[in-house]
């Protein structure tokens, strides 16, 4: 063995590694993960605290609705985010059109005064949503595994 060896392996192994992921540069997130993550934000939408004593469950959703105008852009802009996440999953249009009447119907009564802050303890438009794309993601699986 010469001394030059050694460097010539270790010259190659460079050129042989992964190629350059920027700094920073984060992959696109599985099913699985973009599911788990909508799951999560749903929970604490709509289910994060319950009333002791009760089966009564509320979130985020809830009490951000009790700020007039500010609550209520808030937590559209959460189901819009929901709604885009499923777009991105490759959602069928019949599917986001389900999700947009959900986050519709919760904006809409969600502006009456009283009345829409009842409503959110009945209508979790996220937890609908996240239902609906779970569901979604497992009919798919299961035809690409036919």
């Amino acid at each position: 063995m010469s001394i030059i060896e050694p460097e010539v392996q270790n010259r190659a192994t460079l050129y042989d590694r992964e190629p350059f992921q920027p700094v920073g540069a984060v992959s696109a997130p599985t099913q699985s993960e973009r599911l788990q993550r909508v799951q999560k934000v749903a929970r604490w939408m709509d289910t994060s605290f319950s009333i002791p004593g009760t089966p009564i469950r509320f979130g985020w959703d809830s009490l951000l609705g009790l700020i007039p105008g500010v609550g209520d852009v808030v937590t559209a802009a959460t189901g819009g985010w929901i709604i885009r996440e499923a777009h991105q999953s490759g959602a069928p249009s019949g599917v986001m059109a389900k999700m947009i009447g959900n986050v519709a119907v919760d904006m809409v009564v969600g502006v009456v005064p009283l009345l829409g802050d009842l409503f959110d303890l009945y209508w979790k438009a996220n937890v609908r949503n996240a239902r609906l794309l779970e569901k979604h993601l497992q009919e798919t699986s299961t035809v690409k595994t036919r």
